[in-house]
């Protein structure tokens, strides 16, 4: 029993899938779940510690931050941001790295040189000093944290999609496709896109993870979420000048960040694991 128990979780990610419906589900009913306002403050309950050490109180079972914010709440609310930050920036940098990557593989020639070349100066560009510099001179919105986590995903999916198209367009089934008379279009979007989705699967679920992690690392230096908005790269930053006596305010959101990004990850592996045949485990 204890076998066939262990096999069952070698095979399926249970417990980054686990982890990762948690995360939907908090980000999706976070006004329902939480016990209280994420931005609500209350100075008598400043720095109140968690419910399990000397002087936690069950009205704030992960502690509260220096305003008296109750951090369980604001670390669910802060899934439904970092849930936002992903799906809007990865949905924009996946259309347009697909459709340029599609586009390069199949024409190739100067279509293919200027497209690698543009995907070259964004993977050159370092985006997090742009992005506070951009922070700096527009101040810190939701917008330009998309914008910029966009630009630095377009080139990934962009390459990847690339390297497919150049394999695919010479296999036979395109070949006749193109000799039945399909234009480039119908033979990108109906005979290679589908090709060349596995791979868009993977790579997106990898991204994803690491897209969650930049926000929080732009949110930390001031980049990113502005606050009071409850963005768990905000609630770290909030939290670091109390390490000391009050870890509880950075340590929750951490976790959170690290549990989130390390489940996409094991995610990922095993996606490509079972979608690609040369790595697919039998």
């Amino acid at each position: 029993m204890t076998g066939r128990a262990l096999k069952f979780f070698q095979t399926w990610p249970v417990f980054p899938l686990a982890i990762l419906i948690a995360l939907i589900v908090c980000g999706i009913f976070a006004p329902l779940i939480s016990p209280h306002d994420p931005i609500e403050s209350n100075l008598r309950s400043r720095n109140a510690p968690p419910v399990w050490l000397e002087r936690g109180t069950s009205k704030h079972l992960l502690g509260a931050d220096p305003l008296g914010r109750d951090i369980l709440s604001r670390v669910i609310h802060g899934a439904r941001v970092s849930l936002l930050v992903a799906a809007v920036s990865i949905g924009s940098g996946l259309t347009v790295g697909v459709t340029l990557g599609l586009l390069s593989g199949y024409y190739g020639g100067a279509v293919d040189e200027l497209i690698m070349r543009l995907a070259d100066v964004s993977r050159a560009v370092p985006y997090i000093l742009i992005a506070l510099v951009v922070a700096i001179v527009l101040g810190q919105s939701l917008a330009v944290i998309l914008g910029v986590l966009a630009f630095a995903t377009w080139s990934v999916f962009a390459r990847q999609v690339r390297a497919e198209v150049l394999v695919l367009k010479e296999m036979d089934y395109v070949s006749l496709a193109r000799i039945a008379g399909a234009g480039a279009a119908r033979i990108m979007i109906r005979h290679i896109l589908p090709g060349v989705l596995n791979t868009v699967t993977v790579v997106a679920t990898l991204q994803v993870g690491s897209l969650m992690l930049t926000e929080a690392i732009l949110s930390f230096l001031g980049a990113g979420i502005p606050p009071p908005t409850p963005a768990w790269g905000v609630m770290v930053a909030e939290g670091r000048d109390y390490l000391t006596n009050a870890w509880w305010v950075s340590f929750f959101p951490g976790a959170a960040i690290f549990l989130t990004v390390l489940s996409l990850n094991f995610l990922g592996d095993w996606l490509r694991d079972r979608l690609d045949p040369r790595l697919r485990q039998l």
